[in-house]
């Protein structure tokens, strides 16, 4: 098969570890981008994604950071789009009652009001650095700059994200798109954006949805596995993932999207 695009998560599918792309999936990759365009599509921040794509060898190429809500090519913005800072408000004092912290995600800053176990973790396997400050300090700063949030964060407890779900779905739910990203973490992204609807934006004159491979794990990956010409999924995705995906490689620590390429790709 032969492929336009290559469209892939990094976090539970690109990577081979929490943080970096091995050396076969470097070799893979280096042998089909002179032919096929590598967008790597995250919920990472950009300076999460730039050391990626330079082991990739792939700087040319623009990148979909926080599923969708920030498209750059290079310097160049092609796409910001942001949760209104009223909305992020409301979803702040929701969160005060379950004692659940925010991540607050714009451009390339990251604040936090504290360190935890789940910030630690993100500066080690995404090699970035947050901004220590109180969530409501952050929220009037960002107030008089006029800017919202690309990504926010909820960081709390599997019980404290079972009972946030569903108030916010019903408070909020209109506004933005809310993923479960694990037990205890809930992404929240604006609700016009999507991995699928960023892609949609870099298409060129003669390209178009049929002509990309994409690789997921989660499920913010759903709509963009299940529209574009192929979807695959890593033998480690959520099941949900599994069902609606073309096929199923193997799992991300064995190198899965790496495997797919060499077996399946023509130069």
């Amino acid at each position: 098969m032969k492929y336009k695009l290559l469209c892939s998560d990094l976090d539970g599918t690109l990577l081979s570890t929490k943080s970096d792309v091995s050396g076969y999936t470097i070799a893979q990759i280096n042998r089909i981008k002179q032919s096929t365009r590598i967008i790597l599509v995250s919920a990472r921040m950009p300076n999460g994604m730039y050391y990626i794509q330079r082991d990739l060898g792939i700087l040319d190429q623009p990148i979909v950071c926080y599923n969708g809500a920030l498209v750059l090519d290079g310097t160049k913005e092609l796409l910001s789009v942001t949760v209104p800072l009223k909305v992020v408000k409301q979803i702040h004092e929701v969160c005060e009652d379950f004692k659940t912290d925010m991540g607050l995600y714009a451009f390339d800053e990251w604040h936090v009001p504290k360190t935890s176990e789940r910030v630690e973790k993100e500066i080690k396997y995404t090699k970035t650095n947050p901004v220590f400050k109180s969530t409501l300090r952050t929220l009037a700063e960002w107030d008089g700059r006029k800017i919202g949030a690309h990504k926010v964060m909820l960081m709390g407890t599997k019980a404290s994200a079972d009972q946030l779900m569903p108030i916010l779905k019903d408070i909020v739910g209109n506004e933005i798109n809310l993923y479960r990203s694990n037990d205890t973490l809930i992404e929240i992204s604006p609700k016009s954006v999507s991995k699928l609807t960023a892609i949609q934006k870099l298409l060129v004159s003669g390209e178009l949805l049929q002509d990309i491979i994409a690789f997921g794990d989660n499920f913010n990956d759903i709509d963009m596995l299940a529209n574009v010409g192929y979807g695959v999924a890593v033998s480690n995705a959520r099941e949900e993932v599994k069902q609606i995906a073309k096929s199923i490689t193997s799992s991300n620590t064995e190198h899965g999207v790496a495997r797919y390429i060499e077996q399946h790709l023509l130069i």
